[in-house]
């Protein structure tokens, strides 16, 4: 490496490391949440993190199989507390990091119906994982009076500055896994936790599988998630969240490049405290981690 590339090297670092805790004093505190919850009861030797990919629909089945040698705690996110296993799984830890769960999105109406469902049927202990940053000052507690979801902030600042220091707030609750995926964010607080080995379903994160761009110059994608069967809908437009604004390739192309390098930054983190993150989703494009074939 060059004098002038370690210079700019360093001069980023610099300036990212600032950055990072002048908007970290203005925008949320240096408060470790995740920590002080804690785990939900004794912790299982294993965390078990479902995403919304296609694959979990095969994997789930194995699962509720598996699931009675109580040797593995659940953790799932966005819109799983709809689906009827659900209540057989009772997953003790359950993430929600998209925008449109506290602020007034379209998806406000399908928000509302993910949380009632939440109020009826969660009958177990369960830490709800949510952003600290919340500029709409949502009120979380409203929505989920259930007493039995405890409430639990998680900071949501990336920081890329220094890598050793970039552990550092890792290990104290202040970093962020926010690289772009709320799997992500399950992985960091089972890390925070303590948990030596963490197992991943239904993160397929075939990202780029049917892209297209229509007549009109928009980029358009046909998702697929579990609890659609799978099935490829008919491609539709792509809008960035918060704004709502329609999404080009390139930026579309740059978040999703972040998300994978975020998975590698997770990998090395993981390695620096001897945790195994094992990768069981069949067909998944996330080259960080080891994969593991689920047994059928």
């Amino acid at each position: 490496m060059t004098f002038f590339a370690k210079t700019d090297r360093l001069l980023r670092n610099l300036y990212e490391t600032g950055f990072y805790f002048l908007a970290m004093a203005v925008k949320e505190n240096f408060r470790n949440y995740i920590r002080r919850a804690g785990t939900v009861g004794t912790p299982a030797p294993t965390m078990a993190i479902l995403g919304n990919g296609p694959a979990l629909a095969e994997e789930l089945p194995h699962l509720l199989e598996e699931m009675r040698g109580g040797d593995r705690d659940f953790l799932a996110v966005n819109f799983f507390a709809e689906d009827e296993r659900f209540t057989e799984l009772r997953p003790a830890y359950y993430v929600l990091s998209d925008p449109m769960f506290f602020r007034d999105t379209a998806e406000r109406q399908r928000v509302e119906t993910l949380y009632r469902a939440m109020n009826e049927r969660v009958a177990w202990p369960m830490n709800l994982y949510v952003q600290y940053y919340n500029p709409e000052r949502f009120d979380y507690r409203a929505a989920l009076p259930n007493p039995n979801i405890r409430i639990v902030p998680f900071h949501t600042l990336t920081y890329r500055g220094f890598r050793t220091l970039e552990f550092w707030l890792y290990r104290h609750g202040l970093g962020s896994a926010n690289f772009g995926t709320v799997v992500q964010v399950g992985e960091y607080i089972a890390l925070l936790l303590g948990y030596k080995r963490i197992e991943l379903y239904g993160v397929d994160h075939t990202l780029l599988e049917g892209l297209c761009v229509d007549d009109a110059n928009r980029l358009c994608r046909a998702d697929r998630h579990y609890y659609d069967g799978g099935e490829p809908a008919d491609p539709r437009p792509m809008y960035q969240k918060v704004p709502r604004r329609p999404y080009t390739m390139s930026v579309y192309l740059a978040e999703v490049a972040e998300l994978f390098r975020g998975h590698e930054v997770l990998r090395d983190y993981a390695a620096t405290l001897g945790v195994r993150i094992v990768n069981r989703t069949r067909g998944s494009m996330i080259d960080a981690y080891e994969k593991v074939k689920s047994e059928r």
